[in-house]
């Protein structure tokens, strides 16, 4: 029987169109015990079809998505099904980005690349009915209202074939696959990998991934 202390298990969507991204985002959820993933959507027209299917509590909505895109998808959802609540979990947008996000309905918008406990904090908030804005979007907007000023995006630090590299990461090839398209040996991709991790200071293709976009060294869907 369970507990009457267990805790509630949020039903979850998430939609990203980033295979990587989108299975590291399921990955970490179901390491909880009050997350369940019940579907994954890669775009927007899709995130709208599964919560239609599924009526999930909870959807993680990418903000750059193919097709309809992650404000759309959201406004759509929440017409829908208004009791679902919306976190957008993407990369470091714009100031206007942001804030379109929050006017169509959305309850969070948290940083791919934010540590996990951030994420999940953030995510748990915002579940209980809470409004959540990771650290660096709410000192963004607060330095918008002060200057009005963005800040200049820094250079990537990574070489053409090292971004190469990532770039099929992102779209969910295996090492081997990597060799194949590029024509080099599965070791040559490993070491390639290696000195990513390095240069960005992460210990897995999936925070590689997600603080490429961040940064804008990959390009967003």
């Amino acid at each position: 029987m369970a507990s009457s202390t267990s805790p509630a298990v949020h039903r979850t969507l998430v939609a990203d169109d980033h295979p990587i991204v989108r299975q590291g985002i399921a990955a970490l959820l179901a390491t909880t015990d009050d997350f369940v993933v019940v579907g994954q959507a890669s775009d927007g027209d899709e995130a709208v079809a599964l919560a239609d299917s599924l009526g999930p509590d909870l959807v993680v909505m990418d903000l750059r998505m193919p097709g309809l895109d992650g404000v759309g998808a959201t406004e759509a959802v929440l017409a829908r099904h208004p009791s679902t609540r919306v976190v957008v979990l993407t990369t470091y947008e714009s100031d206007d980005d942001i804030l379109r996000a929050i006017e169509v309905g959305a309850s969070g918008y948290l940083l791919k690349a934010s540590p996990e406990d951030e994420l999940l904090a953030g995510l748990r908030a915002v579940a209980a009915g809470q409004v959540a804005l990771a650290p660096a979007m709410a000192a963004r907007l607060v330095g918008r209202a002060r200057a009005g000023v963005d800040p200049a995006p820094p250079s990537s630090p990574l070489s053409p074939r090292e971004t190469e590299v990532l770039a099929l990461v992102a779209e969910g090839c295996s090492n081997r696959e990597i060799g194949r398209r590029l024509f080099v040996g599965e070791a040559t991709v490993k070491t390639h990998l290696l000195h990513v991790f390095e240069k960005l200071d992460v210990g897995d293709r999936t925070r590689a991934v997600t603080l490429a976009l961040e940064r804008g060294i990959l390009p967003r869907g």
